[in-house]
């Protein structure tokens, strides 16, 4: 079937394009074109923990595309547009990355061990054990536990911001100001049932859009520990979040 049977005599050339089509296709690209460095932030943040499985650049096409599908969600971007967008990327990529299966089935059997061991080690302590006492009763190196630590900080990321899209980054125009306001107050309601370095951790990632390792440095401790204090506090949030 040749070209001008499926799209007709006039369909190649941008010139035939009617100019309303034209127009929303040059406003695209401009907004793609001034939001792609919110794109390049996420996949800096991202990058640490994914390295392995999927190429910076392969991530940036991939957050492009979520960003794409933001903007013909969305509409026109308002002041919130932001926000919104960057959920929706950081969701497209961290969907890509559960495609792909980035963690190999012994990497993942490896990781239910190490998470049965820290609570076998919690209940025989009666507390949250420490980094060098996780190290030592499972025998693991640092580097074994910091990329358990950021893998599963990957996964609570993931589960986390699929809720959040859920619930309060749905564009305003398709909700009532009563609806809008429940959803800011059980937002707000569930960062206040975090502790002081938890609401800490979650503003640096998701307002100023640190990356983990960024973090650690400026509340002085480690990237591991930075993904403990994270988990724990998304966890605490989604449970305050999700319906009874």
């Amino acid at each position: 079937m040749t070209y001008q049977a499926v799209y007709g005599e006039q369909a190649y050339g941008a010139a035939e394009a009617p100019p309303a089509v034209l127009h929303g296709a040059l406003d695209e690209g401009a907004q793609l074109v001034a939001y792609a460095p919110l794109v390049k932030r996420i996949v800096r943040q991202l990058n640490a923990q994914v390295t392995v499985t999927m190429g910076r650049d392969d991530m940036e096409q991939v957050g492009l595309m979520g960003l794409l599908d933001s903007l013909r969600r969305y509409g026109p971007p308002d002041e919130k547009f932001g926000s919104y967008a960057a959920m929706r990327v950081r969701g497209a990529i961290l969907d890509e990355l559960r495609r792909q299966d980035w963690r190999p089935r012994g990497v993942r059997q490896d990781s239910h061990k190490i998470r049965d061991g820290v609570r076998i080690l919690t209940r025989k302590l009666g507390r949250e054990p420490s980094d060098a006492e996780v190290m030592k009763a499972l025998g693991l190196t640092p580097e074994q536990w910091s990329d358990h630590q950021l893998d599963e900080n990957a996964e609570e990321l993931s589960s986390f911001d699929e809720l959040v899209a859920e619930l309060s980054l749905v564009p305003s125009d398709q909700r009532s100001p009563e609806e809008q306001y429940v959803v800011r107050r059980s937002l707000e309601q569930a960062l206040k049932a975090l502790d002081v370095r938890e609401q800490r951790v979650i503003q640096l990632y998701y307002e100023f859009e640190l990356s983990l390792k960024e973090i650690a440095a400026v509340l002085d401790v480690t990237e591991a520990r930075v993904c403990q204090i994270n988990k724990g506090a998304l966890r605490k949030m989604k449970t305050f979040l999700q319906p009874a």
